[in-house]
């Protein structure tokens, strides 16, 4: 085995430090969070009687959002616009900035859906999607052979 020198201004490895600088950031740390504001993340949990998703959307209000039940799909979006205004003795400057998305998620058909509650509390998005609660009664069939 032969040892080779580590040289870090080697052509090859800035070309690796390149790559690792492009692919280790998130799109917004190159665009800025003015450009770009990504899905929230998002946990969905089930439990005896309900399914609960919960939305990471700090910095918005419950009036940003909507949610609505477009067939057998829960639609939550938000739009938020901020517009500020400085004035000085020469100069002015007005900077606007728009953020929104949408997420869509499947709903089982054992949900309720006339019952589903929503509350946002400290930047979270928390829905409540409570079960069907259906008494099934087997009926044991007997198939006889010709």
């Amino acid at each position: 085995m032969t040892t080779q020198k580590y040289n870090p201004a080697h052509p090859s490895r800035r070309f690796g430090n390149m790559v690792d600088d492009l692919f280790g950031r998130s799109l917004s740390e190159f665009l800025g969070n003015d450009w770009i504001m990504s899905r929230p993340s998002v946990n969905v949990s089930e439990s005896e009687n309900s399914f609960r998703i919960e939305l990471a959307a700090p910095g918005l209000e419950k009036n940003d959002f909507e949610i609505k039940m477009e067939k057998d799909q829960i639609v939550i979006s938000a739009k938020k616009e901020l517009k500020t205004e400085e004035s000085g003795e020469k100069f002015t400057r007005r900077e606007f900035n728009f953020s929104s998305f949408s997420r869509s998620f499947t709903v089982p058909e054992n949900v309720d859906t006339e019952n589903i509650s929503a509350a946002y509390e400290k930047g979270i998005l928390q829905l409540t999607l409570p079960k069907v609660t259906k008494e099934t009664t087997e009926e044991v069939k007997k198939i006889f052979i010709q």
